[in-house]
């Protein structure tokens, strides 16, 4: 998002999945395995393949679409910048970005032009793994279609460079002209069902609701009068400041909903060692989690079957979501947290969610036009500005929203560690099909589909280590160590270890990174240097 928002202005997907089927003539893939962690879209992304688009897949792992792809590119893990570095030097080399975009719709070009001279096809081809033949085809095929889509999502994003490997994609994508029109653009797909919808309403600790700067005096006096309080002028901690902070004895008391970060955040052993030091912890939920383990008092959560309100998907559209059941034990989560307000002294006087979206849309210029009566009727994409605005399905048309588009040159940023002697392996991770993030895994359906953590081994590793598929193995990193089972395929390249983090028993975020994204604080979870050992 920091890096779209910087390059743009906007940090959220361009365009609208349908234009996917519809519109695309062209989609790369850089760091998604969209099949498995978005299969909706993974789904329309075949479909769009079998009615003749091209697909181009960047990925250090062999997923499924790559066995569809016009060119998969088995990139080595943390060269997203020179990779895009080197499309651009080749573009720019054989004249084949578009000219008119970068004069009237960007600026800063000289930059750019300065570091991707560098980026040689014979340099690239060294850092990244990927020959130069396939640069060369894969460059001139996004210069010269119409109307090519870019994704992406954490294999980008989780780097120590990862708002910089965003600003690279936003480079590529203004230097091609593929903005602004259906079936182009840069199209983050974000994580969770209504991750969009908590950034839009201000779940982060830089903006209000609308992305608008908690540092912005004007701003900030407009939240202050409608909700009757003084407002800090200063941005907040984001999480893994927070675990800092507890660590220190300098964050007192957390309140965490919806959230395991015992097993979701990188280095669990530290995240473990925050919450043991807390005064006290508030665990807000709907099972009892690892994190509600160290909880002082712990809420019963209302899930999405019990819950009025909206979510926000990936492009950017809010739609209306129903109550099926009352509340179990009987109250909703906004109602836990308005009663919770008012015990600390400050009244929150709301009677139903949307009361509380109409507050949230008066104070939000991009949101101002989206009703619960307008929501019965089909879902809106945001920015809609009045009540008459059909909403928007594709950004930047006329301009971006800084006004122009910003290009920036950015050179090469290693990962936070690199395999060695001592950790001759490379651990990367994600999601596989049969299970999202951490909370599936009590469901006794879905376990019985995938019980336990099988992590990819390449065969020549496995031949080094006498390991075959399911012998466990001992998995160290600098931070701590697990135990997990092996399966030994050639989805991996000799000397990657690829596992996912769905399981408690084979905890992966006790070994990965504490690297962080200096601007978003993002863990560099696709990059850590790791031991393994036959149990």
């Amino acid at each position: 998002m920091a890096g779209l928002a910087q390059s743009f202005g906007s940090g959220a997907m361009t365009n609208s999945i349908n234009e996917i089927t519809n519109d695309a003539q062209l989609m790369m893939l850089i760091g998604t395995n969209t099949t498995e962690a978005h299969p909706v879209i993974g789904y329309k992304m075949r479909q769009a393949k079998r009615n003749g688009a091209k697909l181009i897949v960047v990925d250090p792992r062999r997923i499924d679409l790559a066995e569809e792809a016009d060119y998969w590119l088995r990139i080595k893990s943390g060269t997203d910048i020179p990779f895009l570095n080197g499309l651009m030097h080749i573009i720019i080399k054989e004249g084949l970005h578009d000219k008119n975009f970068v004069e009237t719709r960007c600026e800063n070009f000289k930059a750019l032009e300065s570091t991707v001279k560098n980026y040689t096809p014979d340099y690239v081809s060294k850092l990244t793994g990927i020959s130069e033949d396939d640069l060369y085809a894969v460059a001139r095929l996004y210069a010269t279609t119409d109307r090519a889509m870019l994704f992406y999502t954490l294999g980008i994003t989780e780097h120590i460079c990862g708002t910089q490997n965003v600003m690279s994609i936003a480079n590529l994508a203004m230097l091609t002209g593929h903005l602004g029109r259906p079936g182009t653009g840069v199209n983050p797909i974000r994580g969770q069902n209504n991750v969009q919808g908590a950034c839009d309403m201000g779940a982060l600790p830089n903006v209000y609701s609308g992305y608008q700067p908690v540092i912005n005096t004007e701003i900030r006096k407009k939240f202050e009068l409608a909700w009757g309080v003084t407002l800090p002028d200063k941005v907040g901690l984001m999480i893994p400041q927070m675990f800092d902070a507890a660590n220190n004895g300098q964050v007192k008391a957390m309140y965490i909903l919806g959230e395991n970060p015992v097993l979701t955040d990188p280095n669990s052993n530290h995240i473990r060692s925050g919450l043991e030091k807390l005064d006290f912890l508030v665990v807000h939920e709907l099972f009892l989690t690892e994190t509600a383990e160290y909880a002082d008092v712990i809420l019963p959560a209302a899930s999405f079957a019990e819950t009025n309100g909206t979510f926000t998907s990936t492009e950017r559209r809010v739609q209306r979501v129903r109550q099926a059941i009352e509340p179990v034990p009987g109250r909703a989560n906004w109602q836990a947290i308005m009663d919770m307000s008012a015990s600390m002294g400050y009244e929150m006087n709301y009677n139903d969610p949307e009361e509380i979206w109409m507050e949230m849309a008066f104070l939000s210029p991009s949101l101002a036009g989206i009703t619960y009566e307008r929501l019965e009727e089909k879902g809106i994409q945001w920015p809609c500005q009045s009540c008459d605005h059909p909403g928007t399905a594709c950004l930047h048309a006329g301009s971006f929203t800084r006004g122009k588009g910003l290009f920036q040159g950015i050179d090469h940023i290693p990962p936070h560690e690199v395999p060695d002697e001592e950790y001759p392996f490379l651990l990367n991770t994600g999601r596989i099909l049969q299970h999202y993030n951490v909370t599936t895994p009590y469901s006794m359906g879905i376990q019985s589909m995938w019980s336990e953590e099988y992590s990819e081994l390449n065969p020549a590793d496995a031949c080094q280590l006498n390991v075959e598929t399911g012998d466990q193995v001992k998995v160290s990193s600098r931070r701590g160590t697990i135990t997990t089972r092996v399966q030994v395929t050639d989805r991996v390249p000799p000397g990657m270890l690829w596992m996912s983090f769905h399981y408690a028993s084979s905890p992966t975020n006790v070994i990965t990174s504490d690297g962080l994204d200096p601007i978003t604080k993002t863990g560099e979870y696709k990059v850590a240097a790791v031991r393994i050992e036959k149990v």
